[in-house]
């Protein structure tokens, strides 16, 4: 299917619309010319009659008009059969003579003097009989021998027969021109489908990279396409090479600083003063800021990196398998439901982190029962991108909505009673915010705390 805002349907729209305009032109070109060929023929058989008419007319010894010899088309002779002919003397119509087929009627020239003459001063005209015939009739003025007094010869003939004609010859012609512009039609779709090919490759070929199955396109592509897929491998190692120097220049920063605050941290613990445990306390207070920040970097390397993907539901069922392990002695059920078959858009380390400080608060507060339900959701952003739900609920006591805020800040440990360094929740949600994801809290079905945490997908 053809999406309207797309170079296809532009393509296929402009070539058919051109392709309609031009067969129309041609339908209505063709159709005059037939029309002209037709009335020239027409009069070519109504000369033809008007010649030998003016050949067997004359007059006699009363100068009076006489036909010595009838016309073998009998047409003529038929009352009011669409063919006529009549010889009226100029200019006031003392003698006439006029075919059977008139009877005691007469045709009405009008104004014929008005009417256009060619070389021969033959003047074409339509007329209608009194029976409301179209007739296509022509008119010459000779001087007969023998007299001074011009003659207006007339020779006139059933259109409507001819009208016919035109009428069938344009519906097949209009059937002509429709089949021919469907096949253009099928003609431009197919050419449009051939020619976007390379482009439909270059997309599949991005979406391996991101997926994690390919490294580097195919530069095999068209001279138009090629130069754009040759930047495209360039940003992509570009890329990579930026990764891989941040994460070296994380864990040379990690080694750099450690170490000063492992020896002060050591020296202080050898001395007892005020002073060294001053210089102790803070040198805690410096190694987690230094740990928080170098995961932040390591996070975000992650996250902005291409072609990083893994399975949520192989994550969430080996966590769920440990946890179970580790809280055997509480009867602890533990219920994954994945609804659609897709992949987290990132790390498995991060997902790991991210999913391991959830579901690890939930077996710490749950009473019985921990549910994770992984699910498709809409896209809400309007960039068609694929979204992910992992939702962690359990049947815990709870947690108050004035304090889900605050349970999402770094430290913070609203229960003391439970083990834990109060950084859980804050790193999920850093980490999620690092691939532009989200963490919300809210009341679940079995009336404790259900976190629902928003991540990048693909499809699996």
């Amino acid at each position: 299917m053809i999406q309207r805002n797309s170079l296809s349907f532009r393509l296929a729209a402009s070539a058919a619309t051109v392709s309609l305009v031009l067969l129309v032109a041609a339908g209505i070109l063709l159709g005059y010319l037939f029309r002209e060929a037709v009335e020239r023929n027409f009069d070519a058989r109504l000369q033809a009659v008007l010649d030998g008419l003016l050949a067997n007319v004359e007059l006699d010894d009363n100068s009076k008009l006489t036909i010595p010899s009838s016309f073998a088309d009998t047409r003529f002779k038929l009352p009011f059969s669409g063919w006529y002919w009549q010889i009226t003397a100029l200019p006031d119509k003392k003698q006439e003579l006029v075919s059977g087929s008139l009877l005691e009627q007469r045709l009405d020239l009008g104004d014929i003097t008005a009417a256009p003459r060619d070389k021969a001063g033959v003047a074409r005209v339509y007329l209608t009989d009194s029976e409301g015939t179209r007739l296509r009739a022509i008119e010459q003025r000779y001087t007969l021998f023998g007299s001074k007094d011009q003659f207006s010869f007339v020779v006139a003939g059933n259109f409507d027969e001819l009208r016919s004609e035109i009428s069938a010859f344009e519906n097949a012609l209009f059937v002509v021109l429709a089949l021919l512009g469907a096949g253009l039609l099928i003609a431009v779709l197919a050419q449009v489908r051939y020619a976007m090919g390379p482009l439909r490759m270059l997309q599949s070929e991005l979406t391996s990279i991101r997926q994690g199955s390919a490294e580097t396109l195919n530069e095999q592509y068209p001279s138009e396409i090629q130069p754009v897929a040759h930047e495209l491998n360039l940003l992509v190692k570009s890329n990579t090479e930026v990764v891989e120097r941040a994460r070296t220049q994380v864990g040379n920063l990690a080694h750099a600083l450690k170490t000063p605050l492992s020896v002060l941290a050591n020296e202080a613990e050898a001395n007892s003063r005020g002073l060294a445990s001053k210089v102790q306390e803070q040198t805690q207070v410096m190694r987690d800021q230094v740990n928080m920040y170098l995961d932040r970097a390591r996070r975000a390397a992650r996250a902005r990196s291409l072609g990083t993907a893994c399975d949520p539901k192989e994550v969430v069922d080996a966590i769920v398998r440990t946890l179970l392990k580790i809280h055997a002695d509480r009867n602890i059920e533990a219920e994954v439901i994945c609804s659609d078959k897709l992949k987290f858009r990132g790390e498995r380390q991060d997902l790991e982190e991210m999913v391991g400080n959830l579901l690890d608060n939930a077996f710490k507060w749950t009473t019985s029962k921990v549910t994770v339900k992984i699910t498709r959701v809409p896209d809400t952003t309007g960039d068609g991108r694929l979204w992910l739900e992992i939702a962690v609920e359990d049947n815990g006591p709870g947690l108050p909505a004035d304090q889900r805020d605050q349970a999402l800040e770094r430290g913070q440990r609203l229960d003391e009673t439970k083990p834990g360094s109060g950084l859980g929740l804050s790193i999920v949600s850093e980490t999620a915010t690092m691939y532009n994801g989200s963490v919300k809290l809210g009341n679940g079905q079995m009336s404790g705390l259900l976190i629902t945490l928003r991540l990048p997908a693909l499809k699996g």
